[in-house]
């Protein structure tokens, strides 16, 4: 098995193709190269693949992320899109080693969130976990700021500072997603 880290930019056309397979979103199953590139224009692939190059699980980085916390605009880089070819294999597990492994020796301050019945996998993979902190989270719907859907936030790589920031989180000192435009 090998880890390779691409940026958006360094995808083929059958890597694109692959990655939206595995994501399986209705929505985007039908979106071109062109466009998976604009989409995702600031982010990149981390990649776990067999000796032919096939993905075995991967990991998306958008760095178009940022949390406001008491009024200071934090920069993250978020992970998301995890998804093995086949599950129960390990190879989740292990890309998301690699892909800890990576971040932190590049410190680059990185969270991901996830829903409750995830902890499970997450807690077997050694990722720290702010438990029930991601719902304080608000993001902007149309007029109004409501609640993330998930329920927890992944430390990947973060500084104490700022995991102290996070996990003071709570229904009265929240964090607001800031959508770069």
């Amino acid at each position: 098995m090998e880890y390779e880290v691409k940026q958006i930019t360094e995808l083929t056309e059958t890597e694109i193709e692959h990655i939206l397979q595995l994501w399986d979103i209705s929505s985007w199953n039908s979106m071109k190269s062109d466009y998976f590139r604009t989409f995702f224009e600031n982010s990149a692939f981390h990649f776990l693949l067999d000796a032919n190059k096939n993905i075995l699980s991967l990991i998306r980085v958008n760095y178009d992320f940022v949390l406001e916390i008491s009024g200071t605009q934090l920069p993250f880089a978020e992970a998301v899109g995890l998804v093995a070819a086949q599950k129960k294999k390990g190879y989740g597990a292990k890309l998301v080693e690699y892909f800890r492994d990576y971040v932190a020796s590049n410190n680059i301050e990185t969270i991901g969130f996830c829903h409750q019945e995830l902890r499970p996998f997450y807690e077997k993979c050694n990722v720290e976990i702010l438990y029930d902190k991601a719902k304080t989270i608000k993001e902007n719907i149309g007029t109004e700021w409501i609640n993330s859907e998930d329920d927890d936030i992944l430390i990947f790589n973060v500084s104490a500072k700022r995991k102290e920031q996070l996990s003071q989180l709570s229904d009265k000192n929240n964090a607001y997603l800031i959508i770069k435009e």
